[in-house]
Protein backbone atom coordinates (compact mmCIF):
# COMPACT_ATOMS: atom_id res chain seq x y z
CA UNK A 1 0.00 0.00 0.00
CA UNK A 2 0.91 3.13 -0.71
CA UNK A 3 0.32 6.59 1.49
CA UNK A 4 -0.14 9.71 -0.15
CA UNK A 5 -0.22 13.12 2.69
CA UNK A 6 -1.64 16.12 0.97
CA UNK A 7 -1.30 19.70 1.92
CA UNK A 8 -3.29 22.62 -0.09
CA UNK A 9 -4.07 26.64 0.16
CA UNK A 10 -0.97 26.98 2.39
CA UNK A 11 -0.96 30.88 1.55
CA UNK A 12 2.16 31.49 3.18
CA UNK A 13 3.37 34.96 4.24
CA UNK A 14 6.28 36.94 5.07
CA UNK A 15 7.38 36.04 8.70
CA UNK A 16 5.51 38.01 10.97
CA UNK A 17 2.32 38.65 8.77
CA UNK A 18 -0.76 36.60 9.06
CA UNK A 19 -4.57 36.25 7.84
CA UNK A 20 -7.43 36.55 9.89
CA UNK A 21 -5.42 36.44 13.03
CA UNK A 22 -3.15 32.78 11.72
CA UNK A 23 0.64 32.25 10.68
CA UNK A 24 0.10 30.39 7.70
CA UNK A 25 3.35 28.91 8.12
CA UNK A 26 3.00 28.49 11.67
CA UNK A 27 0.38 26.24 10.78
CA UNK A 28 1.63 24.93 7.98
CA UNK A 29 4.47 23.64 10.29
CA UNK A 30 2.27 22.56 12.97
CA UNK A 31 0.71 20.36 10.33
CA UNK A 32 4.26 18.89 8.81
CA UNK A 33 5.15 17.81 12.22
CA UNK A 34 1.66 16.21 12.78
CA UNK A 35 1.62 14.45 9.72
CA UNK A 36 5.45 13.16 9.12
CA UNK A 37 5.13 11.92 13.00
CA UNK A 38 1.80 9.89 12.65
CA UNK A 39 2.62 8.65 9.24
CA UNK A 40 6.25 8.08 8.32
CA UNK A 41 5.78 5.47 6.05
CA UNK A 42 3.96 7.57 3.86
CA UNK A 43 5.53 7.57 0.03
CA UNK A 44 5.15 11.33 -0.95
CA UNK A 45 3.64 14.49 0.46
CA UNK A 46 2.13 16.69 -2.54
CA UNK A 47 1.61 20.61 -1.74
CA UNK A 48 -1.40 21.18 -4.50
CA UNK A 49 -1.25 24.46 -4.78
CA UNK A 50 -1.91 28.13 -3.19
CA UNK A 51 1.65 27.64 -1.89
CA UNK A 52 1.96 31.09 -1.23
CA UNK A 53 -0.66 34.64 -0.48
CA UNK A 54 1.12 37.05 -3.19
CA UNK A 55 2.99 34.40 -5.04
CA UNK A 56 6.21 36.93 -3.87
CA UNK A 57 10.16 35.13 -3.91
CA UNK A 58 10.19 35.93 -0.04
CA UNK A 59 7.01 33.73 -0.03
CA UNK A 60 8.34 30.75 -1.85
CA UNK A 61 11.92 31.06 0.49
CA UNK A 62 10.19 30.91 3.69
CA UNK A 63 8.34 27.87 2.18
CA UNK A 64 11.62 26.06 1.55
CA UNK A 65 12.66 26.97 4.60
CA UNK A 66 10.08 25.64 6.19
CA UNK A 67 10.12 21.99 3.74
CA UNK A 68 13.87 21.55 3.91
CA UNK A 69 14.61 18.71 5.67
CA UNK A 70 11.69 17.02 5.52
CA UNK A 71 12.48 13.44 5.49
CA UNK A 72 9.61 12.41 3.22
CA UNK A 73 10.03 13.35 -0.59
CA UNK A 74 7.55 16.62 -1.41
CA UNK A 75 5.98 17.79 -4.82
CA UNK A 76 4.74 21.48 -5.36
CA UNK A 77 2.00 22.39 -7.42
CA UNK A 78 0.55 25.98 -8.18
CA UNK A 79 -2.95 27.33 -7.54
CA UNK A 80 -4.25 30.79 -8.48
CA UNK A 81 -2.62 32.77 -5.58
CA UNK A 82 0.73 31.22 -7.09
CA UNK A 83 2.84 32.95 -9.60
CA UNK A 84 5.07 30.35 -12.29
CA UNK A 85 8.40 33.08 -12.26
CA UNK A 86 8.85 33.74 -8.61
CA UNK A 87 8.44 30.01 -7.78
CA UNK A 88 10.82 28.85 -10.43
CA UNK A 89 13.04 31.01 -9.66
CA UNK A 90 13.15 29.76 -5.86
CA UNK A 91 12.50 25.97 -6.43
CA UNK A 92 14.12 25.99 -10.00
CA UNK A 93 14.03 22.18 -9.63
CA UNK A 94 10.70 21.43 -10.10
CA UNK A 95 9.49 19.90 -13.49
CA UNK A 96 7.74 22.36 -16.12
CA UNK A 97 6.33 20.76 -19.44
CA UNK A 98 7.97 22.26 -23.10
CA UNK A 99 5.45 24.86 -22.68
CA UNK A 100 6.67 26.35 -19.03
CA UNK A 101 3.58 24.40 -16.90
CA UNK A 102 4.45 23.49 -13.95
CA UNK A 103 3.20 19.35 -14.77
CA UNK A 104 4.70 16.09 -13.44
CA UNK A 105 4.16 13.04 -13.30
CA UNK A 106 5.29 10.40 -10.09
CA UNK A 107 5.35 6.64 -10.63
CA UNK A 108 5.17 4.57 -7.39
CA UNK A 109 5.02 0.87 -8.74
CA UNK A 110 1.70 0.34 -10.66
CA UNK A 111 0.37 4.04 -9.54
CA UNK A 112 1.11 7.01 -11.10
CA UNK A 113 0.84 10.39 -9.62
CA UNK A 114 -0.13 12.89 -12.30
CA UNK A 115 0.28 16.29 -11.09
CA UNK A 116 -1.76 19.26 -13.15
CA UNK A 117 -1.10 23.36 -13.30
CA UNK A 118 -4.23 25.00 -13.28
CA UNK A 119 -3.15 28.57 -12.63
CA UNK A 120 -4.26 31.11 -15.36
CA UNK A 121 -2.43 34.27 -14.51
CA UNK A 122 -4.06 35.93 -17.45
CA UNK A 123 -7.89 35.37 -15.87
CA UNK A 124 -9.61 38.28 -15.81
CA UNK A 125 -11.28 37.24 -13.00
CA UNK A 126 -8.01 37.10 -11.62
CA UNK A 127 -8.44 33.21 -9.37
CA UNK A 128 -10.07 30.74 -11.43
CA UNK A 129 -8.28 27.99 -13.36
CA UNK A 130 -7.56 26.78 -17.03
CA UNK A 131 -6.00 23.61 -18.40
CA UNK A 132 -5.24 25.21 -22.41
CA UNK A 133 -4.69 22.49 -24.79
CA UNK A 134 -0.97 22.32 -24.29
CA UNK A 135 -1.98 21.05 -20.65
CA UNK A 136 -4.81 18.72 -21.61
CA UNK A 137 -2.11 17.27 -24.66
CA UNK A 138 0.64 16.73 -21.80
CA UNK A 139 -2.19 14.45 -19.82
CA UNK A 140 -3.58 12.87 -22.67
CA UNK A 141 -0.26 11.87 -23.75
CA UNK A 142 0.62 10.46 -19.61
CA UNK A 143 -2.22 8.53 -19.38
CA UNK A 144 -1.74 7.16 -22.85
CA UNK A 145 1.84 5.76 -21.90
CA UNK A 146 0.47 4.63 -18.33
CA UNK A 147 -1.69 1.47 -19.52
CA UNK A 148 -1.75 -0.71 -16.48
CA UNK A 149 -1.13 2.01 -14.07
CA UNK A 150 -3.71 3.28 -11.78
CA UNK A 151 -3.85 6.85 -12.13
CA UNK A 152 -4.50 9.45 -9.63
CA UNK A 153 -5.25 13.38 -10.69
CA UNK A 154 -4.19 16.32 -8.62
CA UNK A 155 -5.69 19.61 -9.59
CA UNK A 156 -5.58 22.72 -7.43
CA UNK A 157 -9.13 23.86 -8.58
CA UNK A 158 -11.87 21.26 -8.64
CA UNK A 159 -12.97 19.43 -11.48
CA UNK A 160 -17.09 20.07 -10.48
CA UNK A 161 -18.88 22.28 -9.17
CA UNK A 162 -19.07 22.65 -5.24
CA UNK A 163 -22.33 24.46 -4.78
CA UNK A 164 -20.28 27.37 -3.38
CA UNK A 165 -21.36 29.82 -5.95
CA UNK A 166 -18.66 32.30 -5.02
CA UNK A 167 -15.75 29.56 -5.48
CA UNK A 168 -17.27 27.99 -8.34
CA UNK A 169 -17.33 31.48 -10.17
CA UNK A 170 -13.30 30.97 -10.06
CA UNK A 171 -13.19 27.28 -10.33
CA UNK A 172 -11.68 25.68 -13.14
CA UNK A 173 -13.13 26.88 -16.68
CA UNK A 174 -11.67 23.76 -18.30
CA UNK A 175 -14.11 21.27 -17.12
CA UNK A 176 -16.13 20.32 -20.31
CA UNK A 177 -12.84 19.78 -21.62
CA UNK A 178 -11.32 17.59 -19.19
CA UNK A 179 -14.46 15.63 -18.84
CA UNK A 180 -13.93 14.82 -22.58
CA UNK A 181 -10.46 13.83 -22.26
CA UNK A 182 -11.16 11.25 -19.64
CA UNK A 183 -13.98 9.66 -21.40
CA UNK A 184 -11.02 8.59 -23.91
CA UNK A 185 -8.92 6.77 -20.87
CA UNK A 186 -10.35 4.08 -17.97
CA UNK A 187 -7.12 4.29 -15.69
CA UNK A 188 -8.32 7.40 -13.58
CA UNK A 189 -9.12 5.99 -10.30
CA UNK A 190 -9.45 9.42 -8.32
CA UNK A 191 -8.75 13.24 -8.76
CA UNK A 192 -7.42 15.44 -5.78
CA UNK A 193 -8.25 19.04 -5.07
CA UNK A 194 -7.64 22.11 -3.14
CA UNK A 195 -9.06 25.86 -3.40
CA UNK A 196 -12.20 25.67 -1.62
CA UNK A 197 -10.87 24.92 1.97
CA UNK A 198 -13.55 22.41 2.46
CA UNK A 199 -13.50 19.13 3.00
CA UNK A 200 -15.71 18.00 -0.01
CA UNK A 201 -16.79 14.98 -2.06
CA UNK A 202 -17.70 14.88 -5.75
CA UNK A 203 -17.14 12.94 -9.50
CA UNK A 204 -15.79 13.73 -13.02
CA UNK A 205 -17.41 10.64 -14.97
CA UNK A 206 -17.93 8.48 -12.02
CA UNK A 207 -14.58 9.48 -11.03
CA UNK A 208 -14.28 10.26 -7.35
CA UNK A 209 -13.24 13.60 -6.64
CA UNK A 210 -11.75 15.22 -3.40
CA UNK A 211 -11.66 18.11 -2.16
CA UNK A 212 -9.26 18.80 0.90
CA UNK A 213 -9.26 21.59 3.55
CA UNK A 214 -6.25 24.05 4.23
CA UNK A 215 -3.93 23.78 7.16
CA UNK A 216 -4.49 27.44 7.49
CA UNK A 217 -7.90 29.03 7.52
CA UNK A 218 -11.06 27.57 6.09
CA UNK A 219 -14.39 28.80 4.08
CA UNK A 220 -17.05 28.73 6.31
CA UNK A 221 -20.35 26.90 5.11
CA UNK A 222 -22.20 29.67 3.25
CA UNK A 223 -23.37 27.72 -0.01
CA UNK A 224 -25.58 30.90 -1.33
CA UNK A 225 -22.83 34.00 -0.95
CA UNK A 226 -20.98 35.13 -4.01
CA UNK A 227 -18.12 36.21 -1.95
CA UNK A 228 -14.92 33.68 -2.43
CA UNK A 229 -13.07 35.87 -0.04
CA UNK A 230 -15.43 34.71 3.36
CA UNK A 231 -12.48 33.04 6.16
CA UNK A 232 -12.94 30.90 9.46
CA UNK A 233 -10.21 30.11 11.68
CA UNK A 234 -11.76 26.26 11.90
CA UNK A 235 -9.23 23.73 12.38
CA UNK A 236 -6.20 23.60 9.79
CA UNK A 237 -6.02 19.69 8.24
CA UNK A 238 -4.41 17.85 5.68
CA UNK A 239 -5.53 14.50 3.39
CA UNK A 240 -4.11 10.98 3.25
CA UNK A 241 -4.48 9.46 0.75
CA UNK A 242 -4.02 5.18 1.00
CA UNK A 243 -3.86 3.24 -2.56
CA UNK A 244 -4.01 -0.58 -2.10
CA UNK A 245 -5.22 -3.33 -4.10
CA UNK A 246 -8.82 -2.61 -2.60
CA UNK A 247 -8.31 0.64 -4.27
CA UNK A 248 -8.55 4.14 -3.02
CA UNK A 249 -9.71 5.25 0.43
CA UNK A 250 -9.55 9.00 0.91
CA UNK A 251 -8.92 10.75 4.62
CA UNK A 252 -8.66 14.31 6.09
CA UNK A 253 -6.90 14.78 9.54
CA UNK A 254 -8.00 18.02 11.70
CA UNK A 255 -4.60 18.34 13.26
CA UNK A 256 -5.07 21.49 15.13
CA UNK A 257 -7.72 19.80 17.33
CA UNK A 258 -7.14 19.00 20.72
CA UNK A 259 -5.20 16.07 21.53
CA UNK A 260 -7.78 13.14 22.62
CA UNK A 261 -6.60 11.70 26.14
CA UNK A 262 -4.98 8.57 25.45
CA UNK A 263 -7.74 6.20 28.13
CA UNK A 264 -10.37 6.89 25.76
CA UNK A 265 -9.19 4.04 24.21
CA UNK A 266 -8.23 1.87 26.86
Amino acid sequence: MHKILVFTDLHLLPEGETLIGLDPGERLRQGLDHATTQHPNAARIVLTGDLTHNGTAQEYTRLRDILDGSSIPVSLMLGNHDRRAPFLQVFPETPTTAQGHVQQVVDLGDERLILLDTLNEEAVDTHSGLLCPDRLAWLDARLSEAAGKRCILFTHHPVFATGFKGMDWIGLKSIPELSLLLNRHDNVAQVISGHIHRTIQGAINGIPAAVFKSPCHQMPMALGYQDPRLSVAEPGAYGIVLLSNEGVVVHTEDFTLPDLDSTLYD
